[in-house]
């Protein structure tokens, strides 16, 4: 049975109730042993037609498919930004933290600073994102945060923003995978694949893998 596809409902439903631009975020590669985590935001207002046809969340695309909606999303946006923390960055202060810092960047920049923000799942990580930026830069508008579980595959502007988020982290993968032959990472783009696995073990690690994550620092022999 198909799912139905994400919509403005949630969106619509907060611009009716006094924002005037409301931000999808999402997040991916959070669970990666190699890459930085990437974050996608897109922002909609009260005349943003409905998604480009296809518009899904990421997981659910092929790549072909991702690709070609990526230009759509973008220009079907009022406004879009990708923002991301390194496998280093990641290692020295964890992913949550790099999470905060990878929104804090796609979010400054925006041409246009959203009133509220809507989150895949039911943990808050903006807020505390804006707090800790502003105590010591207070440069940032805060806007409220909205969590929901499944946003990515129900809101349009999340769906959107995990297209973004996607087709921007492959493609940093695929050309890593030209620098670093033998993990991949075309294929499996950082994550811990069989195969990328087993190269870990003859090869050793990369300075995109990330240690934290339980990586080995020493190749196998």
């Amino acid at each position: 049975m198909a799912t139905r596809p994400p919509s403005l409902r949630l969106e619509r439903r907060l611009l009716r109730t006094g924002a005037t631009t409301v931000a999808g975020v999402d997040e991916v590669g959070r669970g990666a042993i190699a890459g930085p985590v990437t974050l996608g935001v897109i922002v909609v207002h009260a005349r943003t037609p409905t998604a480009p046809t296809g518009t899904r969340d990421s997981k659910e695309l092929s790549a072909s498919a991702r690709m070609r909606l990526a230009p759509l999303v973008r220009s079907w946006a009022m406004d879009w930004a990708i923002g991301e923390s390194s496998a280093a960055e990641i290692d020295d202060i964890g992913i949550m933290a790099a999470m905060r810092r990878a929104l804090v960047r796609a979010y400054a920049q925006l041409r246009v600073r959203p009133d509220v923000v809507i989150l895949d799942g039911r943990h808050d990580f903006a807020s505390l994102a804006f707090d800790e930026h502003n105590a010591s830069h207070p440069s940032l508008h805060r806007p409220s945060v909205v969590t929901r579980v499944g946003a990515d595959r129900t809101c349009a502007s999340v769906s959107a923003a995990s297209i973004l988020a996607k087709t921007e982290r492959d493609s940093q993968m695929v050309q890593l995978a030209g620098a670093y032959p033998g993990f991949g990472w075309e294929r499996n783009v950082g994550y811990g694949s069989e195969e990328h696995r087993q190269a870990l073990h003859r090869l050793g690690p990369t300075p995109e893998h990330r240690r934290s994550f339980g990586v080995s620092a020493t190749p196998e022999g």
